[in-house]
């Protein structure tokens, strides 16, 4: 597909992504090379609000919607909060195009996050060719991808992978080169999975009361720890 016409797809994506839900809108080009991907991404403006995922031949363009937008900033909120809490550092990478070349893969995430790297990286642009990937990635998927995203992130290595599908919220570890679902996540342990379902209903009606919530919940359990 020749880029002059990628502004058309993006407007207008195949039916079958469109009517798929409220949640995003997706197509797929297959066949295309690493240079023809970055030829693509190249051609179209930084301020945009598609996002790009290209897997070894495979260029998938997500339009987010109003439940998809909505999911990515809360549970940013949601994991920032918790990061001021517990007193660590982050740097945070939003959206940044991630290209790694010699996997012929690259991610433009909903969120990405340097927590226990971020010592390595903070005061700098990142650099994906010699620096480690995101400690933290979060992908909302709504509708179907055709991208394998646990297969997709954990061939970048990136240790902690959560995707949100608007309702239902997984955690994956990577263990020996492979993502293990587990229950608590591996960057906050001492909180359990309600406690984001919580917070994003509680979000719906109303943000800052949902993340004065959390930092009550927060408090409570510093002080029964210390009792």
């Amino acid at each position: 597909m020749e880029v002059r016409n990628l502004q058309m797809v993006i407007a207008a994506p195949e039916p079958k992504a469109e009517l798929q839900s409220a949640g995003e809108q997706r197509v797929s080009l297959r066949g295309l090379t690493w240079e023809a991907y970055l030829q693509i991404l190249d051609a179209l403006p930084q301020s945009r609000s598609a996002r790009l995922t290209y897997d070894d031949g495979i260029l998938e363009i997500t339009v987010p919607l109003e439940d998809h937008e909505f999911s990515g900033r809360l549970i940013e909120r949601f994991i920032l909060t918790l990061v001021e809490l517990m007193a660590m550092r982050i740097k945070t990478m939003g959206s940044t195009t991630m290209n790694y070349p010699h996997l012929k893969k690259g991610a433009e995430p909903d969120n990405a996050y340097y927590i226990q790297n971020q010592p390595i990286v903070r005061g700098r642009n990142v650099d994906f060719n010699q620096d480690p990937p995101p400690d933290l990635v979060v992908e909302v998927d709504i509708t179907h991808t055709d991208i394998a995203k646990n297969q997709f992130y954990a061939s970048l290595k990136v240790p902690e992978f959560w995707r949100f599908n608007g309702q239902i919220w997984r955690i994956y570890q990577l263990q020996e080169g492979v993502y293990v679902e587990v229950e608590f996540s591996p960057t906050f342990p001492k909180v359990p999975k309600e406690r984001l379902y919580e917070f994003l209903k509680q979000a719906k009606e109303d943000e800052i009361e949902a993340v004065q919530a959390l930092r009550i919940w927060w408090q409570k359990q510093q002080k029964t720890n210390h009792l």
